[in-house]
């Protein structure tokens, strides 16, 4: 009596044919008019949704925006929000609320929801009647992996709010993790069955980008530094001649590593596993070991994360305190400069297999690396600048991975994986006349040789300010010429740089911007939007602090009032930072 397309099981149909095919007419009618009535009485109407990300790099805003399209696609009226234009209170609002947030560093909030996240923690506005969910970012490599996240997750429900599904925390290869959250979270909405995240082509020609990455070929790669130098910085030059890619100057390039040849080696050895042994890996499937520890798997990378999935594998005391809350100091400092396979050679496992070795090390991690190129004055290439990370560590030689897998491995002629990674949040005025001023030393030069270009090829009116250092002038003065071309030109305007090593004491691109603090902060009162890029740790927040003291001190403001100045930049998005 149930037809064959009704929505449901066999079981149910037969069940209900059973049922129905014994009724009398009046109980017939009755069970209609029950069934009608409580239809009536569970409909809710339609299901509103807030989607709110905070993001660093990109990733949590695009994973944002990727829910929202799927939360549609299920008939929920769904809605994205950035975190950095909103306030706690805004939060009480929504009825259900996903959260997308990444964590940047060693437990710092996106610097574009700094503000946001600094009253969040402070304010308690009444959060019952939200229904929430977390999907957290972050990477497992360091402490407080994903700690935004969970502060996001803790808080809204110490708040009142009531959590929908539980918090999803994901390490730098998210999409698993990102999947499984969504079909779980849509599901609970009453969005229906799994989410399909992948969207099939609509033509049949290959399209790259992160799970495609185009072999690029490399067209150039030169040393940048002179004889004598201590740094290896080397000039990147890639074909994206077939690909289908485009960028902005702003935004990075992934590029995908292998594993060297000698790090492989050395675990081989103190292993004694075969390449030609079999493993699996939930990230990729079954494969050889000599594959997965050549193209897929992190093998350096130590962290405590790592080492916990180690311990489990085998009890040890030694090991044990070292992982304790109490001994985060020591942890902290023997993990540094040691890799996977000091951790093995340190705490051998009797019977250890390579199946159990694969088990604990997390996916090969791509690089990002700051383009250092415009597009319209290389169409066709892109170009980046690329400290080689060479070290010795415990007696040991060590190195990255990407970097001397660039400067090592990819002479002219090879092809390297990669794909365009967008970075909204660096990026320059849409006004050619807005001047602007740009602070990066090192290989933190990269984003403005490509600012410099593209404005250059806009012949764009409004002014352009780069300080720029290193350690000795003769030997690590990056890009020189061209710097001096522009300024002949007049696509650069000023040019100021610190030079550390070439006398006694040391000078840093904060101490020449403190040199020219007067004229810095009429540029600032003209509109000038200031960039820095380079290292998180010690350089970008010593630009931070001396910025604030040439607003404090020619602004004619307190302290308190200058933090406010800079930090209104920041809202404004007059300050933007690509810090590593």
């Amino acid at each position: 009596m149930i037809p064959s397309h009704a929505p449901f099981s066999p079981e149910q149909s037969a069940s209900l044919s059973a049922l129905v095919s014994g009724l009398s007419p009046e109980q017939s009618s009755w069970l209609s008019g029950y069934l009608a009535g409580l239809g009536s009485t569970v409909s809710t109407g339609p299901v509103n949704l807030t989607v709110a990300y905070g993001t660093e790099s990109g990733n949590s805003e695009e994973l944002a925006a990727r829910t929202v399209k799927a939360a549609k696609g299920k008939g929920i009226k769904a809605v994205l929000k950035n975190l950095a234009d909103l306030n706690p209170a805004d939060l009480a609002k929504a009825e259900n609320l996903a959260v997308i947030i990444s964590t940047w560093g060693d437990g710092e909030p996106p610097e574009t929801v700094e503000g946001f996240y600094n009253t969040f923690i402070k304010e308690s506005p009444d959060m019952k009647g939200l229904r929430f969910s977390i999907c957290a970012l972050g990477d497992t490599s360091y402490e407080k992996y994903c700690e935004i996240g969970k502060v996001f997750d803790e808080r809204l429900e110490k708040l009142g709010g009531e959590r929908i599904t539980a918090r999803e925390d994901c390490d730098v290869d998210f999409e698993e993790a990102y999947s499984a959250w969504l079909d779980r979270f849509l599901s609970e909405l009453g969005g229906g069955g799994p989410v399909a995240i992948a969207q099939a082509s609509a033509t049949s020609a290959v399209e790259y980008g992160k799970k495609n990455p185009f072999p690029s070929e490399v067209l150039d790669n030169v040393l940048l530094n002179g004889e004598g130098t201590a740094k290896e910085t080397i000039h990147v030059e890639l074909s994206l001649d077939g690909s289908g890619l485009d960028y902005q100057v702003g935004d990075a390039l992934a590029v995908i590593p292998l594993n060297a040849e000698d790090v492989i080696s050395d675990i081989l050895k103190i292993t004694g596993f075969s390449e030609s042994e079999e493993v699996e890996h939930k990230a990729f499937g079954k494969t050889s070991l000599g594959d997965a520890l050549r193209n897929k798997l992190d093998i350096t990378g130590l962290s405590r994360a790592v080492v916990k999935k180690f311990l489990a594998l085998s009890p040890n005391a030694e090991l044990d305190t070292l992982l304790s809350d109490e001994s985060k100091a020591e942890f902290a400092a023997w993990i540094w400069g040691r890799q996977i396979v000091d951790l093995i050679e340190a705490f051998p496992i009797e019977g250890l297999t390579a199946q159990q070795l694969v088990s604990i090390l997390r996916k090969l991690p791509p690089r990002l690396y700051s383009i250092a190129s415009s597009p319209k004055a290389h169409p066709g290439e892109v170009h980046l600048t690329v400290a080689a990370v060479r070290y010795e560590g415990h007696g040991k030689g060590r190195k990255g991975v990407a970097s001397t897998f660039l400067a090592d491995e990819m002479p002219v002629g090879e092809k390297v994986q990669v794909y365009v990674h967008t970075n909204k949040n660096f990026r320059l005025p849409e006004d050619d006349a807005t001047p602007i001023i740009m602070v990066g030393p090192g290989t933190g030069i990269a984003p403005f040789r490509a600012f410099v270009e593209e404005r250059a090829e806009r012949k764009a009116s409004g002014g352009s300010w780069l300080f720029f250092g290193d350690q000795k002038y003769n030997f690590d003065f990056l890009y020189q010429l061209e710097w001096q071309d522009y300024l002949k030109n007049k696509a650069l305007t000023k040019l100021d740089v610190a030079f550390s090593r070439d006398q006694p004491e040391k000078v840093y691109v904060q101490d020449v911007m403190r040199r020219n603090a007067a004229e810095l902060f009429q540029w600032l009162e003209r509109g000038a939007h200031f960039y820095v890029c380079g290292d998180a740790e010690r350089m970008a927040k010593d630009v931070h602090e001396a910025l604030i003291e040439i607003v404090s001190e020619y602004g004619k403001l307190s302290a308190e009032d200058a933090a406010v100045y800079v930090a209104d930049l920041k809202k404004d998005k007059r300050y933007q930072r690509d810090v590593y």
